[in-house]
């Protein structure tokens, strides 16, 4: 009588943790990736917010005949320029900076970008330069 050899079929432990290996580093990856695109999201959002604050002030400045808000004229949301009220940074839901000089005729609004620089320079606002993107007055 001959032997019967019977084959197992399956696959080896080494064979299961390599794939196990390959599945995680594509998780990773897909992960880092995710993680910069919501940052580059909220960045734009953020840039569309502040350019926002910056056409309301300058609406006002154009109705009023010479003058910009005062951040509580556009914090309201009854007001016409900004229905909604001011804008909230998307992650912190804090109101966005809008600095004035000290004669109340120039003003910055400005935002802090998580995942790229902003325009910011020493000569645009008061913040510097660093991740801010910043919307100077038009007038």
């Amino acid at each position: 009588m001959e032997a019967i050899m019977v084959k197992k079929r399956g696959f080896t432990l080494l064979e299961l943790l390599i794939v196990i290996g390959l599945i995680g580093i594509l998780i990773s990856i897909a992960a880092v990736s995710y993680s910069s695109a919501q940052k580059r999201s909220r960045d734009a959002r953020r840039m569309q917010d502040v350019k926002a604050v910056s056409d309301a002030m300058e609406q006002y400045y154009a109705d009023s005949g010479g003058t910009y808000p005062t951040s509580e004229v556009l914090l309201t949301t009854d007001n016409k320029y900004l229905p909604a009220g001011m804008p909230k940074d998307p992650k912190t839901s804090l109101d966005y900076t809008i600095a004035y000089d000290a004669d109340g005729v120039d003003y910055c609004a400005c935002a802090t970008l998580e995942g790229t620089n902003g325009n910011a320079t020493n000569t645009s606002c008061t913040f510097g330069t660093g991740p801010f993107y910043c919307v100077k007055n038009l007038q």
